[in-house]
C-alpha cells in the first residue's frame, strides 16, 4: 500500500517573512522553462496604471549569456550562479497594446462594448501624449510592482531571489540588443539558495505610518 504526502503551500505571511535577498546560489539547480513561465504568469497579475502592463522581461538562463552579463553587473557572483537572471524592462510604447487588452476583457465578458471602446480611445490618447518624464515615472512604478510580485511568487514556489540595481544599464542594453523604447528597471536573480540571505530588520509601523494626518 502506498501513501501520498500532501505538500502544503506556504501561507502569505510565511512567504513575506521568509523572503530574503540571496546572493549565493546553487549553480547546479535549474528552473525549467515551464516553471519559469508559470512564475512570470503569476507576476504579471500585478496591478498597473490603467492596466497598460508596460513590463517586459528578458529571461537569461544561458550560462554563456550570464557570463557575458557578469562584468556588466559589477561581477556580482549571483549572476552566474543563479538559475536565471530576469531583466525587468519598461516599454515606453506599452500603450500600443491597450486595444488588445481591452478587447480581451470585452470578449471575456468583463465590460460592455461601449465601455471597452471608450477605454481604448481615452487611454491610448492619454498615454501616447504623456510627457516623457511622466511616462517614465509611471513605468518605473509599474515595474516595481511586477518585480515585487515576481519575487514573492518565486519564494512561494521555494525559490530565492535578489533584486539588483548595481549594473551598467547602457552597457546592458547595448550588449543584449535592447531597443530604445525599453527602459531597464532592474535585474532579478532567481534560483535555489546555497547560503541563506542575511536576516534583516525593518522600521516599525509606528515609525513609518500615521492615520489621517501626516506628522512624521
Amino acid at each position: 500500500m502506498t501513501t501520498t504526502t500532501e505538500v502544503q503551500s506556504p501561507t502569505f505571511s510565511e512567504v513575506v517573512h521568509g523572503r530574503r535577498s540571496v546572493r549565493s546560489y546553487d549553480p547546479s539547480f535549474k528552473i525549467s522553462k515551464e516553471d519559469m513561465t508559470e512564475l512570470l504568469a503569476e507576476a504579471v497579475r500585478a496591478p498597473s496604471s490603467s492596466n497598460v502592463q508596460p513590463w517586459r522581461f528578458l529571461v537569461i538562463d544561458s550560462q554563456p549569456l550570464k557570463e557575458k552579463l557578469l562584468p556588466i553587473a559589477n561581477n556580482q557572483q549571483q549572476i552566474v550562479e543563479a538559475s536565471a537572471v530576469i531583466a525587468v524592462l519598461g516599454d515606453l510604447e506599452g500603450y500600443k497594446l491597450i486595444e488588445t487588452t481591452f478587447n480581451r476583457a470585452y470578449e471575456a465578458g468583463y465590460m460592455p462594448e461601449a465601455t471597452k471602446d471608450a477605454f481604448i480611445a481615452n487611454s491610448t490618447k492619454m498615454y501616447s501624449s504623456l510627457p516623457p518624464e511622466v511616462a517614465r515615472r509611471i513605468i518605473y512604478t509599474d515595474g516595481g510592482l511586477v518585480s515585487m510580485q515576481l519575487m514573492l511568487s518565486a519564494k512561494a514556489r521555494g525559490y530565492d531571489t535578489v533584486p539588483m540595481g548595481g549594473y551598467n544599464a547602457e552597457k546592458f542594453v547595448e550588449a543584449f540588443g535592447i531597443g530604445e523604447r525599453y527602459i531597464p528597471i532592474m535585474l532579478i536573480a532567481v534560483g535555489k539558495a546555497a547560503k541563506e540571505g542575511h536576516p534583516s530588520v525593518r522600521l516599525t509601523v509606528d515609525e513609518v505610518a500615521r492615520w489621517n494626518e501626516f506628522t512624521l
